[in-house]
């Protein structure tokens, strides 16, 4: 006579619901301890389209064009980022009311462009207007 041998299979599953416990409890403690810092920098909007003409002034302004290669010009000089504080401060010695006006093109380094503006704020203009030079 054969023996049938009756093989019982045991239900070896893993409990997930500690695990999945002690996750939620991590994210909740991480959730908690994280602190939220707004960062501190500048905000600059580049202009749009309809902003690419200077505003009227009765004096006539300082103009400092970036090029998309990031040339540096003032009145028609080229000249180096660093040196534009002096400049400025040339140019304002004779228009002591005059605007800066910076027209940079649409492809310029945004790095040029901010070095620019604190330079002409260290020259001590109080608002430097930023605009999109025309399309050749």
């Amino acid at each position: 006579m054969r023996k049938h041998r009756h093989v019982i299979e045991e239900d070896t599953e893993v409990d997930m619901t500690p695990m999945l416990d002690i996750v939620f409890i991590m994210l909740i403690f991480f959730i908690v301890t994280t602190s939220f810092v707004k960062e501190a920098g500048i905000e600059i909007t580049r202009p749009n389209d309809n902003q690419s003409e200077a505003p009227p002034n009765p004096t006539s302004p300082i103009l400092i064009k970036i090029s998309d290669t990031g040339d540096v010009n003032i009145g028609g000089r080229l000249v180096d980022v660093g040196a534009v504080q002096a400049n400025v401060e040339t140019q304002r010695s004779k228009k002591p009311k005059a605007a800066v006006i910076v027209q940079v093109a649409e492809s310029a380094a945004t790095g040029i462009l901010v070095s620019v503006v604190d330079q002409a704020k260290k020259a001590g203009v109080p608002q430097v207007t930023v605009t999109k030079a025309p399309k050749k």
